[in-house]
């Protein structure tokens, strides 16, 4: 199994359209996949206590037990913001790490893919997350995947990457990923 961490709350994100042909190309490689949207996640989990483990959102909890522990290759898909990631990933990488810290990232693989309007697909937010992964003990999966300028890749109504070139490119990163072991 695989966990896909759609890495923004922004609704309609080009990021989302990514999330979904990364999604569809494990399914085809018959994968057994969870995606965690975070434009889903709980209202809760930002609060003056939120480090402490008895005060952890229970839809979080949940989304954590179901979605996380178990599971030992996760991929984040972020977009740029500001030269990183977005700040709601930092938060909900924040927010699970209070329960079960060891058992939810130690030993794990972490696949990054960036997105971008512009030039560098955030790469240096790729850089600046492995690194918070590796703090947290998981293996960064050495083939960071940016993809820039990413509307150029869309239909016409901006619903779905249809760049073959793309298509192509993410499922060997897909199929390498799958096959990786750390």
């Amino acid at each position: 199994m695989i966990t896909i961490i759609n890495g923004t709350n922004r609704a309609r994100a080009l990021t989302s359209l990514v999330t979904k042909m990364v999604s569809e190309i494990l399914t085809e490689e018959g994968v057994d996949i969870r995606v965690i949207d975070l434009a889903e996640l709980p209202s809760d989990i930002l609060h003056s206590h939120m480090y402490d483990a008895s005060q952890m959102s229970p839809a979080l909890k949940q989304i954590q037990e179901s979605s996380l522990l178990h599971v030992q290759k996760w991929i984040v898909i972020s977009p740029e913001y500001n030269g990183s990631v977005p700040g709601v990933l930092k938060l909900f990488w924040d927010a699970i790490s209070i329960n079960e810290y060891k058992k939810t990232f130690k030993g794990k693989t972490l696949g990054l893919i960036g997105v971008a309007s512009g030039r560098a697909g955030n790469l240096r937010g790729l850089d600046h997350f492995a690194a918070v992964a590796n703090h947290v003990g998981m293996t960064v999966y050495p083939d960071k995947r940016p993809i820039s300028q990413v509307g150029s890749f869309l239909n016409d109504d901006k619903t779905a990457v249809v760049d073959q070139g793309l298509i192509s490119g993410i499922r060997e990163w897909c199929k390498s990923f799958i096959a990786y072991s750390a």
